[in-house]
C-alpha cells in the first residue's frame, strides 16, 4: 500500500491587499514605481487591480504544479486562511484537474503577515486506500521556556524565554492510511532575512531555526518516546529556510554559466534532524546538481541553487523506501531561474521572466510504501 506525499510553498496565497507601499516605497511594487500616483485612494485602486490581474495566471500555474505532483497529501506553506485555501482549491485546482482535495486543515499560527501552514488530503489514496485523520494539533503557542530551549544566542537577538518558538507553527497530524498509522509534521521555519550587524541573514537567524528544529524533534520524541522514534512511520515536511549544501551559479547570460557545488555546509539548523540519523532528507538521494528547489540571486555576483523544501522520513520509512526517489516539479519556475545542463523543462504557458510563476519554490513529492 502506497501513499504519495508532497510539500510546496505556494507563496502568498492571500485574501488581503497590501497598501503600505503608498507610504513606504520599499514595499511598493515595481510597476507602480513607474507612475506618479499622489492620491492614496487611487493608489489603492491601482494596487488592487494589479494584484487581481496578476493573480489569475499565478494561481493557474500553482494549480498545475500541484496537479503534476499528483500527491494524495499536500503540505502547504504561506496560506492566508482557510477561506483562501478553499477558494483556490475549488476555483483553480478542482476546476482545472477535476480531482480535488476535500480534506483541508489549517490552524492560525504566529506569522505577522498571517501566512500559515496547511494540509490538503484526498479522501483516498490513488490506489483506493482510505486516508483517515485521527488527531491534529497546533504547537504555535509553545515557548522557549516550555521546552527549555532558551539560550544566550536567542537572548542576543532580543528574544525572551516566554516568546513562542515557532514563527509560524508545527502542525502535527496523526493518520491512518489504509489502516496503517502515519504521523505528519508540517513546518515553515524562520526566514533568513537581511544581514544583521555585519552577519549575513542566514547566520544571524540560525539560532531561531535551530530552536525550531529542536522543538520539532522534541515533539516527535514526546509522542513516541525518546529512543523509540526510529521504528515509527513519520515524516517532517515543509519550507525549512535553510540548507546543508548549495550550488554556486557563476556567469551571466552573455558569458554563459558554470555550476560549482559547495559541498557540505558547516552548520545548519537541519543538522538537528540528520546528525545522528533521526530522519533522512530523501532529496539527498538525487544527483548533487539535481537537489535544488529554489534559485536565489542578488545580481551576477551572488547566484545559487539550494534546497529549501524538504521531506524528512523516519528511519523506518526511509528503509522501507530505500530504492525510491523523490520528484521535484520545476515547470512552474520563472525563466530567470538558471537550470544546470540537462535539467531544463518546458515551462507552463504564460510563465514570465520572474512573474507570473507557480512559485519560487518547487514542489517535492515522493511515493511511499507504508509498513
Amino acid at each position: 500500500m502506497s501513499l504519495r506525499l508532497a510539500t510546496f510553498n505556494v507563496e502568498n496565497l492571500l485574501t488581503r491587499f497590501d497598501y503600505t507601499g503608498f507610504r513606504n516605497q520599499l514595499r511598493q511594487d515595481r510597476v507602480l514605481q513607474l507612475f506618479d500616483v499622489r492620491n492614496e485612494e487611487i493608489y489603492q485602486q491601482l494596487e488592487a487591480a494589479r494584484v487581481i490581474a496578476a493573480t489569475d495566471d499565478t494561481r493557474q500555474m500553482t494549480a498545475l504544479a500541484i496537479a503534476d505532483a499528483d500527491a494524495d497529501i499536500f503540505c502547504l506553506q504561506e496560506v492566508d486562511n482557510m477561506a483562501a485555501l478553499q477558494a483556490f482549491e475549488y476555483g483553480y485546482l478542482y476546476r482545472m484537474v477535476g480531482n480535488g482535495y476535500r480534506q483541508k486543515f489549517l490552524i492560525e499560527g504566529n506569522d505577522s503577515r498571517g501566512i500559515d501552514v496547511a494540509v490538503m488530503m484526498r479522501e483516498e489514496t490513488r490506489d483506493g486506500q482510505p486516508i483517515v485523520l485521527n488527531d491534529i494539533k497546533s504547537h504555535a503557542m509553545v515557548t522557549y521556556g516550555n521546552f527549555g530551549l532558551f539560550n544566550d544566542e536567542l537572548a542576543e537577538l532580543g528574544l525572551h524565554s516566554e516568546d513562542k518558538i515557532f514563527k509560524r507553527d508545527c502542525l502535527e497530524l496523526h493518520l491512518h492510511i489504509g489502516g496503517v498509522p502515519f504521523s505528519l509534521y508540517v513546518i515553515h521555519l524562520k526566514s533568513m532575512g537581511p544581514a544583521r550587524e555585519g552577519v549575513d541573514g542566514r547566520h544571524a537567524t540560525m539560532p531561531i531555526r535551530r530552536a525550531e528544529t529542536m522543538a520539532v524533534r522534541r515533539i516527535i520524541e514526546d509522542r513516541f518516546g525518546a529512543g523509540h522514534t526510529a521504528t515509527k512511520n513519520f515524516a517532517i515536511c515543509g519550507d525549512m529556510n535553510d540548507y546543508q549544501e548549495w550550488i554556486d551559479v557563476i556567469g551571466t547570460r552573455r558569458t554563459g554559466y558554470r555550476f560549482e557545488p559547495r559541498g557540505e555546509e558547516k552548520g545548519s539548523a537541519l543538522d538537528v534532524f540528520s546528525h545522528d540519523g533521526f530522519a533522512e532528507n530523501v532529496v539527498r538521494r538525487r544527483e548533487e546538481l539535481d537537489r535544488w528547489t529554489l534559485y536565489h540571486a542578488r545580481g551576477p555576483q551572488e547566484q545559487r541553487l539550494c534546497q529549501l523544501d524538504y521531506i524528512w522520513l523516519s528511519p523506518a520509512l526511509a528503509r522501507a523506501n530505500a530504492t525510491r526517489m523523490p520528484d521535484i516539479i520545476r515547470s512552474g519556475q520563472p525563466f530567470r531561474t538558471i537550470f544546470p545542463p540537462g535539467q531544463e523543462v518546458e515551462r507552463y504557458p504564460r510563465v514570465g521572466w520572474d512573474r507570473p510563476k507557480a512559485s519560487d519554490h518547487c514542489p517535492v513529492v515522493m511515493t511511499l510504501d507504508l509498513i
